[in-house]
């Protein structure tokens, strides 16, 4: 396994593991991180453990034309129950992601410096949020109930964590994501059940690392 220096570049993709891990080590500094993600790399790790990068061979991704909308769901987004809103409170979002209460009960992997380094990118302009808001019962106030977060790189989305106190939240934050039409693709990273029911699918590294690196076709 290759430990990472001072120097931000990574090791070529041929030295990733079957798992998909490329590197360990380095820092969460933006320059790096920027760089990472540029290059199809993110990082994954616990805290007290060294910092682990991934590059895997198979990419989830959600072409934003193919997301799936049941019919319930296309009722619920006509309804005025929800509230969607984007970048307006960043940091209680990744908040909300790294401290709910998950039902695998595996708990969270953002880590303290993990929020601290999103939330310099977000100041940054790179580091985006949507959010979803509820009228709580008997009150005027809407309140904060889902939403989701990740970087915007050459016209690609690349999603980093969701979160949900009411059913269905964080698929409406998802499913408004793809149809801003401001990305040509969504990036989820590693296979989720829940997000292929909604359109997402596995393509190789080297399509999706094109597909990143071809400005092209950024839309912004």
């Amino acid at each position: 396994m290759i430990w990472l220096t001072d120097n931000i570049q990574f090791p070529d993709y041929s030295f990733a593991s079957p798992e998909g891990i490329l590197a360990l080590g380095g820092d969460l500094s933006e320059e790096r991180l920027l760089h990472a993600y540029k290059n199809g790399i993110f990082p994954w790790y616990s805290e007290g453990e060294p910092i682990v990068w991934y590059c895997p061979t198979q990419r989830m991704v959600l072409y934003p034309s193919e997301i799936k909308v049941s019919k319930s769901m296309r009722k619920i987004l006509r309804s005025s129950t929800f509230t969607i809103t984007e970048n307006t409170c960043f940091e209680k979002v990744i908040y909300n992601c790294k401290n709910i209460d998950r039902k695998d009960g595996l708990g969270t992997w953002i880590t303290d410096d993990m929020e601290h380094a999103y939330i310099k990118l977000h100041k940054r302009g790179v580091a985006k949020s949507i959010e979803v808001w509820k009228y709580s019962n008997n009150s005027q106030n809407q309140e904060l109930v889902g939403g989701l977060y990740g970087i915007e790189i050459n016209g690609v989305f690349c999603g980093e964590s969701m979160f949900s106190k009411v059913a269905n939240a964080s698929k409406i934050a998802f499913i408004h994501l793809a149809k801003s039409n401001k990305y040509q693709l969504i990036d989820c990273q590693v296979y989720n059940p829940h997000l292929a029911s909604l359109g997402a699918k596995e393509i190789e590294r080297s399509k999706f690392l094109k597909i990143l690196k071809d400005q092209s076709h950024y839309l912004k």
